[in-house]
């Protein structure tokens, strides 16, 4: 009696499904995903406790710790801050402007740069804080 050997089959994984399932998670995780902005210029920001995260405003006035101003990451002098904010004005979202100035810069300098935003033309000036820890 002679046995006929059966074709073995050959064991295939279809992972099709499964590359679907990890693109989907892929794509969920992107699109969930929160992204810190950093912004190009170092400043140690002053804390306090009554801060609260604030939306994104469009523009960003930015003092660092030699005393450089920089409208949007552009630089500007301290001379030509008035005309550069009355430029940009009617592109500020309400007439806000956020000004982040280093904790270690002198406080006349804040003032006078808060001055020149306000004869700008600025309606509504916000202070960048960090919160207390």
């Amino acid at each position: 009696m002679q046995l006929q050997a059966r074709p073995r089959r050959k064991v295939a994984i279809n992972i099709t499904s499964l590359i679907d399932v990890i693109f989907m998670l892929l794509l969920f995780f992107m699109i969930t995903s929160t992204f810190l902005e950093q912004p190009g210029i170092k400043l140690e920001l002053p804390t306090a406790k009554t801060s609260a995260p604030s939306e994104p405003q469009e523009y960003v006035l930015t003092v660092d710790k030699k005393g450089e101003l920089f409208l949007n990451r552009q630089p500007v002098a301290l001379a030509a801050l008035e005309a550069e904010i009355r430029k940009a004005l009617p592109k500020m979202k309400e007439g806000a402007l956020v000004l982040k100035a280093d904790q270690e810069i002198s406080h006349g300098l804040v003032v006078r740069v808060m001055d020149l935003a306000k004869r700008g033309g600025v309606k509504k000036l916000i202070i960048g804080t960090k919160p207390e820890k």
